[in-house]
C-alpha cells in the first residue's frame, strides 16, 4: 500500500495587504490566486493525485464574491486532482453561508470537510480530520482523529491549529497536543495554522503557506510532498518550493571606512527584484560621508523592489568638524548642521528623534554637496 499526496494550507485567499501601496497590493493577492494553479502543477508534475489544504484557505469568512468564485473555477480546471478543504479559523463552519456557496457553486473534484468523520482517500487510505467549527474552539478539535478504520488502513490526520501558542512568542501549551499523531495512530498529520513549513516530529508538518505574506519566517513558501510506504512506515516528506514573492530580512552591520554601499549589494538579490519584498536593517557606525552615500544608494536601488523598506535607527552616525565643514564653515547651514548632530547624539531625545535628525544631517551633507560639485 502506498500514497502519495500535497500538503498545503493557508493559502489566505483575498488578504488585503492594507499596509502596503496598492500596486504591490494588487500582485500580492493576485500571486496567493495563483498558487492554486502552482499547487495543481506540483501535485501533477509529481504523482499526487490529491491535495490536502489544512485550513485558512479563505482570509475571511465572507470572501468577495470574485475571491470565492475564481478559487473555485480554478480548482475546477485542475480536474485531474482531488482538492481537500478543511475548514481553518478564519474560514470556519460558523461561516455557514461561505460553506454553502462552496457546496452549490464547487466542482465535482473539490471536497470541502463539513464533520470530523473519516473519508476514504483510495483503498484502504483514510483521512480522519479536525475541522474548525469557529475561530477559537476553546478545545482539542483532533481528539476526532481516535476515530475507528478498517484494520491496516493508512491513517491520515489533517487539521488546523497551534501546538504551540504562536501568538504568545511560544512556550506555552497551545490545543493541539505534539503527540497526536502517536495518540491517535496517525501516519501522517497534515496541519495548518502556521505560516511557515515545520516538522513537530517526523509523523507530523506544518505545511506553511504556498505564498509568503508576510517576514516573519525564514523558510521558503511552498508545500509538503507526502510519501507514505504503508501503515507505520515513516513518511517520506519533501519541501517544494512554489512561491512567487520572497520576503528578506537583510541585515548590514558597518563600521567606519565599510564600502556601505558594497555591502549592500551583498545582501540583496540580483535578479528578479520586482518579485522580491525586502526590509533592510543596518547597525553599527558609519562616518557621515558614508551615511550619506548609503542613503543615496538605498534611494536609488528601492524601485527595483516590489516593495523596500529600509530601518537605520540602530546605525550609529560619526560626525568630526571637518564634515561638518564640508555642509558650510559658517551661516545658516552649519548652524543647522550643529544642531542636527547635536540632536542625533541627544539622550534625553527619543530614538525616533534622534534617527530623524540624523537621517536629515545625511540628506543636508549630500544636498551640500551636490550644489558645491
Amino acid at each position: 500500500m502506498r500514497f502519495r499526496c500535497l500538503h498545503s494550507s493557508d493559502l489566505h485567499l483575498g488578504k488585503p495587504f492594507g499596509g502596503y501601496p496598492e500596486g504591490i497590493r494588487n500582485r500580492l493577492r493576485e500571486a496567493r490566486h495563483g498558487a492554486i494553479g502552482r499547487l495543481a502543477r506540483a501535485a501533477r508534475d509529481h504523482g499526487a493525485g490529491v491535495v490536502l489544504l489544512a485550513g485558512d484557505s479563505f482570509d475571511a469568512e465572507t470572501p468577495a464574491p470574485d475571491t470565492l468564485r475564481q478559487a473555485l473555477r480554478a480548482m475546477a480546471e485542475a480536474a485531474d486532482i482531488r482538492w481537500i478543504l478543511l475548514p481553518g479559523n478564519h474560514d470556519s463552519l460558523a461561516a455557514s453561508e461561505l460553506w454553502r456557496r462552496i457546496g452549490a457553486d464547487g466542482p465535482p473534484n473539490l471536497q470541502p470537510i463539513l464533520n470530523p468523520e473519516p473519508v476514504a482517500l483510495a483503498e484502504g487510505v483514510w483521512l480522519l480530520p479536525a475541522p474548525c467549527t469557529q475561530r477559537r474552539a476553546g478545545r482539542d478539535l483532533t481528539e476526532a482523529m481516535d476515530a475507528s478504520t478498517p484494520s491496516g488502513a493508512l491513517r491520515i490526520g489533517l487539521g488546523h491549529g497551534p501546538i504551540l501558542d504562536f501568538d504568545e512568542g511560544g512556550g506555552r501549551a497551545g490545543i493541539i497536543p505534539p503527540d497526536r499523531a502517536a495518540r491517535s495512530g496517525l501516519d501522517y498529520l497534515a496541519l495548518g495554522d502556521w505560516h511557515g513549513q515545520m516538522p513537530v516530529g517526523s509523523a507530523t508538518w506544518y505545511s506553511g503557506t504556498p505564498e509568503a505574506d508576510g517576514f516573519k519566517h525564514d523558510t521558503r513558501p511552498g508545500a509538503l510532498l507526502v510519501d507514505l510506504a504503508g501503515p507505520g512506515a515513516a513518511p517520506q516528506v519533501q519541501p517544494l518550493p512554489l512561491g512567487q514573492f520572497r520576503w528578506l530580512r537583510p541585515h548590514l552591520d558597518l563600521l567606519p571606512g565599510d564600502a556601505a554601499a558594497d555591502s549592500l549589494d551583498r545582501v540583496l538579490p540580483a535578479r528578479d527584484r520586482r518579485d522580491h519584498l525586502v526590509s533592510l536593517t543596518a547597525s553599527g557606525r558609519l562616518a557621515l560621508a558614508d551615511r550619506a552615500t548609503l542613503d543615496a544608494a538605498l534611494q536609488d536601488l528601492a524601485p527595483d523592489f516590489g516593495w523596500f523598506g529600509a530601518d537605520l535607527s540602530a546605525l550609529q552616525v560619526e560626525a568630526r568638524p571637518d564634515d561638518l565643514d564640508l555642509i558650510d564653515r559658517a551661516g545658516a547651514l552649519r548652524h543647522a548642521a550643529e544642531a542636527l548632530l547635536s540632536d542625533s547624539q541627544a539622550p534625553q531625545l527619543s530614538q525616533a528623534d534622534r534617527d530623524i535628525a540624523a537621517a536629515a544631517l545625511s540628506r543636508l551633507y549630500s544636498f551640500a554637496q551636490e550644489v558645491q560639485a
